[in-house]
Formats: C-alpha cells, sequence, structure tokens
C-alpha cells in the first residue's frame, strides 16, 4: 500500500503544481500584451504630443508695396539688419533732399566725437531737442559744434559733417545740396532712401554715435514727439511723431522701442513737400521719401508713410492702410 500511497500522492501534486502554474501564466501573458500599443492602459496614456512651434512674432520684410500715389517723387528701401540685405521700391537708389531726416546724424556725428566725455549741458539739451522736436536752432548749433559749415559753394562734395556719415555708413548715393538759397544747409542734402535705411542701421550698430551715446541717441529717437496738427507745428520746429510709426501692429511696437526721425518742409520753390520718414529697431530699418504738391498737406505724406510700413508686415494682420485721395493741383 505504501508505494500505491505515494504514487497518488505524486499524482496530486502534480495536478496542484499545474493548477497553480495556468493563472500565474496568464497573468504574466496578459501583463505583458497590456504594454502592447493600441490598449487603453496607464502607460499609453502619459504619451502626449509635442507642443506645436510658435510662429515667429511679427516682423518686417520684403513684399509689394501699392500706393495710389499723386505726386513727383515717391521711394521706399527697407533693409533686413540680420542679414545686410536691402529691398525697396525701383527708384531706391534716386535722392531728395533730407530735410530733418539727417538731425539724427548729426547728432550721431558729434557725440561719436566726444567718445566718453560728456557735452557742455546746453550743447546735450540741443542734442536731445533737435530730435525730439526736430528743433532747428539747436540743430545748427550742434552742427557747428560737430564741424559744419555753410558754404555757399557750387560743389557736389558735402561738408565734414556729412563726408563722416558718406564714409562711416558706407553711403553711395549721398551729396550736397546746391537748390538755391539753400546751398550747403544740411536740410537739402540729397539722400535715397537706400542711403536712408544704412543710416539708420549705422546708427542703431554704433557705428554713428560710438559705444558711450548710441543708447541714449536711440532713446530720444524713440521719444519723438507732437503730432502733425497745425498746433504742433512752428515756423523752426514741430511734431514729428507721424509716419511709419503709426503703420505698425501693436504686436510689432510691443516687441521693444522703434527709434525714428521724419523730415518735412514745404519748399515754395518747386511747390512740393519734401517728407521722409525713417525708422529702425533690432531687426530692419526702413525709409520712404517723398515730393508732392503743397496743397495736399502734411498729413498725406504721413498716410503714404504709414501705408508703406503697414504694407510690409509679414505676417499681415489685415488690410494696409489707404492713402486719401485729395486734390493735388498742378506739379
Amino acid at each position: 500500500m505504501r508505494p500505491r500511497v505515494t504514487m497518488v500522492l505524486a499524482v496530486v501534486a502534480v495536478l496542484l503544481g499545474g493548477v497553480l502554474l495556468v493563472p500565474t501564466a496568464y497573468a504574466k501573458l496578459a501583463a505583458d500584451d497590456s504594454s502592447g500599443g493600441g490598449g487603453g492602459g496607464a502607460a499609453s496614456s502619459s504619451v502626449t504630443a509635442p507642443a506645436p512651434t510658435p510662429p515667429p512674432p511679427p516682423t518686417l520684410a520684403a513684399g509689394p508695396v501699392s500706393v495710389a500715389f499723386k505726386g513727383q517723387f515717391f521711394s521706399w528701401a527697407l533693409m533686413d539688419r540680420r542679414t545686410g540685405k536691402i529691398s525697396g521700391s525701383a527708384n531706391m537708389a534716386a535722392t531728395s533732399s533730407t530735410e530733418s531726416m539727417i538731425k539724427a546724424w548729426i547728432v550721431s556725428d558729434y557725440l561719436r566725437q566726444l567718445r566718453d566725455r560728456e557735452p557742455p549741458a546746453a550743447l546735450k539739451e540741443a542734442a536731445r531737442v533737435a530730435i525730439i522736436d526736430s528743433n532747428d536752432t539747436a540743430a545748427n548749433k550742434v552742427y557747428a559744434a560737430a564741424g559744419g559749415s555753410y558754404k555757399r559753394v557750387r560743389s557736389s562734395i558735402p561738408d565734414p559733417v556729412i563726408q563722416r556719415a558718406i564714409k562711416i555708413c558706407g553711403l553711395t548715393d549721398t551729396r550736397r545740396g546746391n537748390t538755391e538759397p539753400y546751398t550747403g544747409f544740411w536740410s537739402f542734402t540729397q539722400m535715397s532712401p537706400r542711403d536712408a535705411v544704412r543710416l539708420g542701421d549705422c546708427i542703431a550698430d554704433g557705428k554713428a554715435a560710438g559705444p558711450k551715446w548710441t543708447k541714449w541717441v536711440l532713446d530720444q529717437m524713440s521719444r519723438v514727439r507732437g503730432t502733425t496738427a497745425k498746433k504742433d507745428q512752428k515756423p523752426s520746429y514741430g511734431g514729428g511723431h507721424w509716419g511709419i510709426i503709426d503703420g505698425l501692429p501693436k504686436s510689432i511696437t510691443a516687441q521693444g522701442p522703434v527709434s525714428i526721425k521724419n523730415g518735412w518742409t514745404p519748399i515754395a520753390g518747386d511747390g512740393n513737400w519734401h517728407v521722409n520718414c525713417l525708422a529702425v529697431n533690432g531687426k530692419w530699418s526702413l525709409a520712404v521719401m517723398l515730393r508732392y504738391p503743397i496743397a495736399s498737406g502734411l498729413d498725406y505724406g504721413a498716410q503714404v508713410c504709414a501705408s508703406v510700413a503697414t504694407q510690409l508686415v509679414t505676417p499681415q494682420p489685415g488690410a494696409a492702410l489707404k492713402v486719401p485721395q485729395q486734390p493735388v493741383g498742378k506739379l
């Protein structure tokens, strides 16, 4: 009996071991299967899609510009300051008088010559209001201190202040203005939009005013004040916060300060407003230069500058500003 009992017990043990083994193996297989794809297990629920890459912030970039311009001269240029590439209208190398736009260079040229020295308080204040209020009397003082002179000579060779702009900023189209009775005046320096954006870049990158004074000059240019309204326009100074800056959406101006300097004068000799707009920031430099009948008013030129800027915004936030159609009289 003992061998038989032993055999029975062995059989029972084998059967019990098999019963215990099967659920254990099944559980392992089930666990292995749940780790594969397609199931709704814990491992799959922790997998998330990568966040989409946000689009680059809006900027100004080369593109078509369409303006129903009524006047004698319309030209614009845009520099991508990261690459140095300049794009613009077909006539972006053609010239017009700079008017007060050149004051940003006059101030920069004077301050660069000081290096680390402080200017006399009166001249520093003159430099400030020459930019923020476009004050002619103040600009004349800074121009003289920088080494400028009004020589009434019939020559296309600029005076030393403008010669330095050509050399330091790499200008190719700029020359002395010889329009009588304004021969030699800084405001009648002939400059192209292509050179104007080079000038803006030269001021922004520090070559114009030097390491100590560049930030100060750009800060004054970002603080330009006053509008085109009659109350803000005086015989020897006036409001200059208009033009390109008005054509930029908040999505661009919120990225950081935009430094501007406009120039504007109604010239009785040719019956035209001479209007120029210059703006620069860390990414681009934009200039628009115009001559059109005085009867159209300063607002007309300001809105043309704004329209050009709006049309170059990338990506486009909406429709471009419309340039008002005004009676323009005879050229």
